[in-house]
């Protein structure tokens, strides 16, 4: 399998892969030289391994590349890279007959002839030069969006040998003329009997054989007759089904001699579809001379007398002959009929046939009597004695010139002489590749039967490996490309940007430099216009942005995300907002330039301090300490024992984090359990002393 992306010949980039057949994949590619697209047919590896079918593959795709029909899917190139074989055709958008006769069941008789002509009119001009499909079947008929139909797989067909059997030719022998099943000699009337059925399943959505195996089809195309397509389209125009029973006759003969006597039928039918202009041709004209026994000929004069008896007469024509449909000519029935039976003379014997009989003996006679006497002069040497080289006279042939001709060409050349072609050797010359350049046995000259014709092909134009010209002038590129080989009429000059080439100087050519081609390829020069200076375009605002949007708006102005630059807080933008950019909207700048920018990470936060220890401090300097960490205070006066102005406690507590400026409450004692607890103390200090002094005094 081909992987998408690679370049054939430093040509086609290979797209995709499209299709695939039992030779070959088909992919869409890109002809990068005439920037058009087009479709790769690359040959399968088991058939690249065969060296036979490889020649034989490339002749006929070089002699299907001359066809230029609106009717053919065309054959722009052929060639081999990298030990894949492939061939270029034109990319043609829609779906196979095949495809189109199934989505609609069967067709109507007008459009099925519409199809037909077209699809005939792309085999008439492949024959009109000695190109035999031999593959005609609704899988290679396409139809295009436009609805143009288009015969494809020229060279393909022909080219294929024994070897496809096994597994492409279930979907062919359906289609395969008589001759071709048998392994005889195909010519155009083979294309024109596949065509037949081709049509045959057009207007009946089915194919005239089927079978379990290939060799049981095909061995119903040689016996079987073909059941009439009206039972199964009762509404068919009876011209075309005339014309389909005629393309699939069995012997060739009896079919239609070229593609362009089927064409005016078709279009016949389509004005007169009842007409009777097909002219089939009787058995009995092509039949071969039949020797009438003794015994016959009284069975025959008995019948003229007597009437026909189905049971007793003998047509001397097997059935596999014999069509029910062949024409007779009204003149001659009259003559032979009278009411049904045979005019009789007094002896029981038709006047005419006794005339015939007695010259037909006279015939014999004097023919008979000729041998003898060339045979008793031969014994007596009345005639003399030929030589050798006399009597092989009538047994040679003429060979046919083959110069010039492409290498199938010739082999059918050879085939119909009965001679047999082989390829000598190959060389280069300016002729196409596969054609023949020169041949050992001169035209002309006399040979046997079955000889064997040797000649030489071309493998085209010599092979010229590009050298580089980067650096170059234009004209200094062009002389030498010139000096290598390539001609001035095929170098195309272009201008590309290039940041390591200056200006004026060649940068490269298409194919590339290392690249083997021929000496009529077509070669593109590339000279350098400097670097591309890039253009300038507007800064967009990105402020109050959120990032992703902001990335989006740089993109689509051609600029690039210098991403964050930094974070910062802001009681102004949202967290993740844009702050500030590093270029102000509306600047001009260079495409591509990198702009960054400054991210909100939202309001800042207020610092924290711990409360500190006010408890049993005065109110003054408890408020010092509060002011020393900004934090403020509520002033509560409360009852305690505490002297007065004393911090009683704090709240929140001391050693708790708050923010900054957040107010503290200080309890602050009034005092006024201050002085009853202190009277009392008094007291008590009395009254002991007075005890102490009472005890003093007792003591006295």
């Amino acid at each position: 399998m081909v992987k998408d992306g690679i370049y054939l010949s430093g040509r086609y980039q290979v797209l995709s892969k499209i299709g695939a057949g039992g030779m070959a994949d088909v992919y869409k590619a890109k002809d990068c030289m005439l920037n058009r697209y087009v479709a790769v047919k690359v040959l399968k590896k088991e058939y690249r391994e065969d060296e036979n079918f490889v020649k034989k593959f490339r002749s006929e795709a070089q002699a299907a590349a001359g066809l230029l029909n609106p009717n053919i899917v065309n054959v722009y190139d052929v060639g081999e890279d990298r030990g894949l074989y492939y061939m270029v055709m034109e990319l043609v958008e829609g779906i196979t007959l095949k495809e189109y006769v199934h989505k609609k069941g069967k067709l109507s008789s007008k459009e099925a002839i519409s199809i037909a002509i077209q699809m005939c009119t792309g085999i008439e001009a492949a024959h009109n030069h000695h190109i035999i499909h031999r593959d005609i079947k609704p899988q290679n008929i396409i139809i295009s969006k436009e609805g143009k139909v288009k015969v494809t797989d020229f060279g393909i067909a022909k080219a294929t040998t024994s070897q496809t059997v096994s597994t492409s030719a279930m979907g062919s022998v359906h289609y395969v003329s008589p001759e071709q099943a048998r392994g005889g000699y195909c010519d155009e009337k083979s294309d024109i009997y596949s065509a037949g059925i081709t049509m045959y399943e057009m207007v009946t959505g089915r194919v005239p054989f089927d079978g379990d195996s290939t060799v049981s089809v095909a061995m119903k195309h040689l016996q079987e007759n073909i059941t009439p397509p009206s039972e199964y389209a009762p509404d068919l125009y009876p011209a075309l089904e005339k014309i389909i029973l005629k393309c699939t006759q069995k012997s060739a003969e009896r079919r239609y001699q070229s593609a362009g006597e089927l064409i005016q039928d078709l279009k016949r039918a389509l004005v007169d579809p009842s007409g009777e202009f097909v002219d089939m041709v009787p058995i009995r004209s092509m039949g071969d001379t039949v020797m009438i026994s003794p015994e016959r000929m009284a069975r025959m004069k008995k019948r003229q007398g007597d009437g026909y008896d189905d049971e007793e007469y003998d047509d001397g024509y097997d059935d596999e002959e014999y069509d029910e449909n062949d024409d007779y000519d009204e003149d001659d029935e009259e003559d032979n009929y009278n009411g049904g039976r045979r005019g009789n003379s007094k002896n029981g014997v038709d006047p005419k046939m006794n005339k015939m009989m007695k010259i037909l003996m006279v015939a014999v006679a004097v023919i008979v009597a000729f041998a003898l006497i060339f045979l008793i002069g031969k014994a007596a040497g009345v005639f003399g004695k030929r030589s050798d080289s006399q009597i092989s006279v009538s047994n040679e042939i003429e060979v046919p010139n083959l110069v010039g001709q492409p290498q199938n060409v010739a082999e059918t050349m050879c085939e119909k002489k009965q001679l047999k072609l082989e390829v000598e050797s190959e060389k280069a010359s300016d002729k196409a590749a596969g054609t023949v350049i020169e041949q050992k046995t001169k035209a002309g000259k006399k040979v046997k039967k079955n000889t064997v014709i040797k000649v030489v092909i071309s493998s085209g134009p010599e092979k010229i490996t590009i050298q580089s010209v980067e650096g170059m002038d234009e004209d200094a590129a062009k002389k030498a490309l010139i000096k290598q080989g390539f001609t001035s009429k095929n170098i195309t000059v272009t201008s590309e940007y290039s940041s390591d080439v200056e200006s004026g100087k060649a940068t490269r050519t298409d194919p590339a430099e290392g690249a083997e081609v021929s000496a009529d390829s077509k070669i593109t020069l590339y000279i350098s216009k400097g670097e591309k200076q890039p253009d300038k375009v507007s800064v967009p605002p990105i402020v109050g942005m959120y990032v992703n949007d902001a990335v989006s708006t740089l993109s689509a102005s051609r600029l690039s995300d210098g991403g964050t630059s930094s974070e910062e807080y802001s009681d102004d933008y949202a967290e993740g907002m844009i702050i500030r950019q590093s270029t102000d909207a509306g600047t001009k700048v260079a495409e591509g330039t990198s702009v960054s920018y400054v991210v909100s990470k939202g309001p800042k936060p207020a610092d924290q301090v711990k409360v500190p220890t006010l408890t049993g401090k005065t109110l003054g300097d408890a408020i010092s300490a509060l002011n020393a960490r900004n934090l403020t205070y509520t002033e509560v006066d409360i009852d305690s024992a505490e002297p007065s102005g004393k911090v009683v406690k704090v709240d929140p507590g001391e050693g708790t984090s708050v923010d900054v400026g957040t107010a503290i409450t200080l309890y602050v004692s009034n005092g006024s359990q201050a002085s009853s607890g202190s009277d009392s103390n008094n007291s008590g200090s009395n009254n002991s002393g007075n005890n102490s002094n009472n005890g003093n005094n007792t003591g006295n």
